[in-house]
């Protein structure tokens, strides 16, 4: 009996040592799943500062080459409304001269279609 009771006992000794044993091993999980997650958020933060500073970096090319071609387009605006102005000056007296003479110096005819009713 006193055998079947020491090898019970060997036994529950065993069983709590494999117990101790897994929830050791799970600790050990748990610290290391922790551990990867907390390295990952570091790894994303490290990644998304590095990201966030290529994208300012083109956005700052992009609006440059934007002002720019803002600026060259003022500029091509600016000289087209010269030369038209230029071109209004020039010709404004002839085209008043022109319009003035048809319309004061009317020569009074009878129209081609015009049949007389007598």
């Amino acid at each position: 009996m006193t055998s079947q009771t020491q090898g019970i006992h060997q036994l529950l000794q065993a069983e709590k040592r494999a117990k101790d044993k897994l929830e050791e091993a799970n600790r050990r999980k748990g610290k290391r799943l922790k551990q990867a997650k907390e390295e990952a958020v570091v790894e994303i933060d490290q990644y998304r500062m590095q990201r966030d500073k290529e994208f300012r970096l083109k956005q700052s090319k992009t609006m440059d080459s934007q002002s720019n071609l803002s600026d060259e387009i003022e500029e091509q605006t600016l000289g087209k409304i010269q030369e038209l102005n230029g071109h209004y000056n020039k010709c404004m007296e002839s085209v008043m001269k022109q319009l003035l003479s048809m319309v004061c110096d009317m020569k009074p005819e009878i129209h081609v279609n015009y049949r007389a009713t007598e």
